[in-house]
């Protein structure tokens, strides 16, 4: 397939600036992959969707403070975007300057805070601070939460909030697993008072996220590589409620990613590790029935990923009923649960 075959043309105003007013305020689109039928919903009405025993995974990864401003040793502004911490000292980086940094030369972060370029990694640097204080402590002092390109205030202390989710708590995403944010601990209480099970998994979300793709033939584009972890009480609360009869959810593509990543065998299997998996229409999901996602960038992977899911052609009709509607879009929009189309495209 070709990468223009998942482009639309979508309003400005359409694109969310702000989140909803509450977290669980927001809409929600259905569309059932298999006839393709459409409705129209508030995300309140999420549980009457579900049923007793019914598995929603989320994705627990944070957010971290990962845009930072500095200066080289010559003067030059900078700034860098922390793409993957990898210890308590050395990170991979993107480095916005008007001269990239060698090799070798020194770069300061926040109030004069020394860090070391090693080396450049394709599109990436590799860092390390030079100071005891730990990488992640630093981003917390001086760093600013990184939003989307699209949304184009800064951060501030409300962002800080509501673009994170209730649940986050394992450091390491540089974007947020926004399917997450529309949920509130009101409804996650919900949720298990009407016997829904809920269980996690980890994927750090990468900058890359929001890369479309630059090639015409899908099959020709790289994914950026991305670390997750799928615990063995996740696996097996999964196994049991699919023995049972009862549709496993994935909350967000990041969720989904992981588990699909954790079954690639053909069979779900805990652990950690790297995923580029991309999914592209005629993939065979091995894990998830349903999946509960926001509306996505146009020529994106994620716009793939959802089309692979409900159907090319349903993915259509549902943007376009969603635009014509005025669903509000992207990481701060409205909601959509997927139903898996079980005859591939």
């Amino acid at each position: 397939m070709r990468t223009e075959d998942f482009d639309f043309f979508l309003p400005e105003e359409l694109i969310a600036q702000f989140p909803a007013a509450e977290r669980d305020g927001s809409r929600l689109l259905r569309l059932d992959g298999n006839s393709g039928a459409i409705a129209d919903h508030q995300f309140r009405e999420l549980p009457q969707f579900l049923n007793a025993g019914d598995v929603l995974i989320f994705n627990d990864t944070r957010v971290i403070k990962a845009r930072l401003q500095g200066h080289k040793e010559s003067g030059g502004s900078i700034e860098l975007l922390i793409e993957r911490p990898l210890d308590t000292q050395r990170a991979l980086a993107h480095i916005r300057a008007s001269r990239s940094p060698k090799p070798g030369s020194r770069i300061f972060i926040g109030d004069g805070i020394p860090a070391r370029v090693i080396e450049r990694q394709d599109d990436l640097f590799l860092i390390e601070v030079e100071h005891s204080i730990p990488l992640l402590d630093l981003l917390d002092q001086y760093g600013a939460l990184p939003l989307p390109p699209y949304i184009t205030h800064a951060a501030d202390a409300a962002d800080d909030e509501r673009y994170q989710t209730v649940y986050a708590r394992t450091p390491g995403a540089v974007a947020a697993p926004t399917a997450g944010l529309h949920f509130n601990q009101a409804m996650l209480d919900r949720l298990q008072a009407q016997g829904i099970q809920i269980a996690y998994v980890t994927l750090h979300v990468g900058a890359g996220t929001f890369q479309p793709v630059r090639v015409d033939d899908i099959r020709e584009h790289r994914m950026h590589s991305e670390i997750y972890t799928v615990p063995p009480a996740t696996v097996d609360l999964i196994n049991a409620a699919r023995a049972a009869g009862h549709k496993i959810t994935a909350v967000g593509t990041t969720a989904l990613r992981a588990l699909e990543s954790a079954a690639r065998t053909g069979t779900l299997v805990a652990g950690s590790g790297e995923t580029d998996i991309f999914i592209t229409p005629g993939y065979r999901f091995q894990v998830v029935e349903r999946l509960l996602t926001n509306f996505h960038l146009p020529k994106s992977t994620l716009m793939m990923l959802v089309s692979a899911f409900a159907g090319v052609e349903h993915i259509r009709a549902a943007y376009a009923h969603a635009i014509a509607s005025r669903y509000r879009f992207f990481s701060y929009g409205d909601a959509m649960l997927l139903e898996r189309r079980e005859t591939m495209d």
